[in-house]
């Protein structure tokens, strides 16, 4: 199974180059984008399968880890491969639906579906990656694309935007190649695998400074606080299909980074504390700024920030439970986040905007879209029986399990997070769908009256500042649309049927969350106890399964010293180790895991190695026998 593995990352490459070539017949360019998703679907659905008996790796070109690029589908990047293909599908029919592409005179016509493509080549490449590098690549690759759809259309709003994005995600690629450079300077490797095990035994204080490093890259990618303030002002500009896509996988992209570098890399390193404030910052704060919202687009920008903490509250409780329920929320929040946005997007096409101050009476013009807009911000919200109910609980009840005051502290911030999440939304409901239109600055005059003079002005003073940032708002969203999108009218059944696909697979997902969640708690263990994901990369040998590891007669001389140091490295370490080669040591505090492992790399079944071993025990036991003045 494991040639499916680069299907996900070069089918779209090369699909992107093909629908380039072919850029003046749009409708072949449109048909090359839907097989190759749904190609890609399959192959990830096989991996999903694949992947819930044991890790599917190969190793790229036959080169054997850790010196190679190693391809590994766990059941964490497999799941997160599924709802990011998911998710990517449902969002290419809308937009197709929507036409971006055909004739508008702002939008380049040939450069959507390739930079789609090549879009959905960097998710999957970051998802499936085992090497640190080529994480940093499959970044790149996303970014590159999202340069360009960020941009779409060229208006002055989207280009404002975009030069925030721009400059933001070059600082965090920067500092991300930084703690790249750290780690292979101190470990003398960027395969996760080997790293799993090197990163231990560095000096402390350099392991904290590369963690904190990639936890500040991968931070600025994910959105969290305080490192999120560009997320609002860049996704709500782009067109309703891009910013769908990116609210619902490029956070999460940096989710799953983060949580292969706390779980894998560096477990149990003492960052619950931090992560804790992170984690209760982000809630908050990102949905305090919902609050204050009155475009729908930005509401849910700001949204998308609070509920990434709550990813970040199973990072920080440091247990089986936690980090299961964090793997559970970013699949249900990749949905929910993207159906939102694309019901938004239906939204705009019917009424030319999405202010909640001109928006209203939606529920008896378009029952359809109201109805389907209602379930999804249930699940949002996390109205029981939804997935979002789901994930909150077992967050909730990982920090029970934990308890400590770090877990109650999340779980109190996640309650008031949860209440203002259905503020916000009862909100919107009540502003753009249930009240009739015009009947939003209903002023109580016996109220008013009752009022003195000084607390009249002080309301007025409110209410024009409020107006003021309201129509500011409008103004920058309305800036940022093409030509095209301002006259364009009403909604195709396509783009109703990919929005309502959603629905049905946030509603399966409800359906079907015992083994979904089954699922992820086993991703997660395979994190914590990180034995089946070494063995399965590197093998008994250390070397992976590429065939470079039996390539030992044909190489160099180079090679053949740098196999030789490599050997006696690994007897050192057998030697320092007793020669018991333990692969799990585990201490229990609460239901708190703490690991050390050490890999097995050396093949006992080797004669020779088995003779130099054998010396090695002869030479402990005369040390330890010898005693002076005794008789031996």
């Amino acid at each position: 199974m494991n040639w499916m593995l680069p299907v996900p990352v070069l089918l779209p490459l090369l699909s992107a180059g093909l629908a380039l070539v072919v850029g003046p017949r749009p409708r072949l360019q449109q048909l090359i984008s839907l097989v190759t998703m749904i190609t890609v679907l399959v192959a990830g659905i096989v991996l999903a399968i694949g992947a819930n008996t044991a890790p599917v790796v190969l190793d790229v070109g036959s080169w054997s880890a850790p010196i190679g690029i190693t391809l590994v589908a766990d059941r964490l990047s497999s799941l997160m491969l599924v709802i990011s293909q998911i998710v990517t599908l449902a969002v290419l029919v809308y937009s197709l639906a929507q036409n971006l592409t055909d004739t508008d005179p702002d939008v380049p016509v040939a450069i959507y579906h390739p930079t789609y493509l090549i879009l959905i080549a960097g998710v999957s490449n970051a998802f499936l990656t085992g090497d640190l590098f080529n994480l940093y690549v499959g970044f790149e690759i996303l970014l590159a694309a999202s340069f360009v759809l960020i941009t779409l259309g060229g208006t002055r709003g989207r280009t404002r935007a975009g030069t925030v994005y721009v400059i933001v995600s070059l600082v965090s690629s920067l500092i991300f190649l930084i703690g790249i450079a750290l780690t292979y300077a101190a470990a003398g490797t960027v395969n996760m695998a080997q790293l799993s095990t090197r990163l231990r035994e560095i000096d402390p204080s350099v392991a904290l400074t590369i963690q904190l490093v990639l936890l500040v890259a991968f931070g600025i990618k994910a959105a969290v606080f305080p490192l999120a303030a560009w997320l609002p002002d860049s996704y709500p500009t782009a067109p309703a299909p891009v910013t769908a896509v990116f609210a619902g996988l490029l956070t999460k992209v940096g989710i799953y980074a983060l949580i292969r570098l706390q779980i894998l890399l560096f477990p149990g390193q003492g960052m619950e504390t931090l992560l804790t404030v992170v984690g209760i910052a982000t809630m908050i704060i990102g949905i305090l700024g919902a609050v204050a919202q009155d475009d729908i687009r930005r509401l849910l920008s700001f949204t998308l920030v609070s509920h990434i903490g709550f990813m970040i509250w199973g990072l920080a409780l440091v247990n089986k439970q936690g980090v299961a329920a964090a793997i559970f929320y970013a699949a249900h929040h990749i949905l929910v986040q993207t159906t939102l946005f694309l019901l938004v997007g239906l939204v705009e096409r019917h009424m030319g905007s999405t202010s909640l101050r001109t928006l209203g009476g939606l529920v008896k013009t378009y029952p359809l879209l109201s109805g389907m807009f209602f379930v999804a911000a249930l699940n949002l919200i996390g109205i029981p029986p939804f997935t979002g109910f789901i994930g909150k609980l077992g967050l909730a009840q990982a920090s029970v399990q934990q308890g400590q005051w770090q877990g109650y502290a999340l779980l109190a911030a996640g309650m008031v997070t949860s209440f203002l999440t259905l503020y916000v939304m009862v909100k919107v409901w009540n502003f753009a769908f249930w009240q009739p239109s015009g009947d939003h600055h209903v002023t109580d005059t016996d109220i008013r009256k009752a009022l003195s003079k000084r607390q009249r002005r002080a309301v007025d003073r409110t209410i024009r500042t409020a107006t003021a940032r309201a129509e500011e708002a409008e103004h920058l969203q309305q800036a940022s649309r093409t030509r095209r999108e301002q006259s364009s009218k009403g909604a195709s059944s396509f783009m109703y049927a990919s929005a309502g696909t959603l629905i049905a697979v946030m509603v399966a997902m409800t359906v079907w969350a015992g083994p979904i969640y089954a699922y992820a708690h086993s991703a997660a263990l395979d994190q914590m106890d990180r034995s089946t994901y070494l063995h399965s990369v590197l093998l008994a040998n250390g070397r992976g399964s590429g065939l470079s590891r039996l390539a030992v007669k044909d190489a160099p001389d180079e090679l053949r010293k740098f196999a030789r140091q490599a050997r006696r490295a690994a007897m050192e370490d057998a030697s320092r180790d007793d020669v018991e080669m333990q692969t799990e040591r585990r201490t229990k505090r609460g239901d708190q895991w703490r690991f050390e492992w050490h890999a097995p790399l050396l093949d006992k079944s080797d004669p020779a190695m088995k003779n130099y071993l054998d010396l090695l025990e002869q030479m402990r036991y005369l040390t330890e026998s010898f005693k002076p003045g005794g008789n031996k």
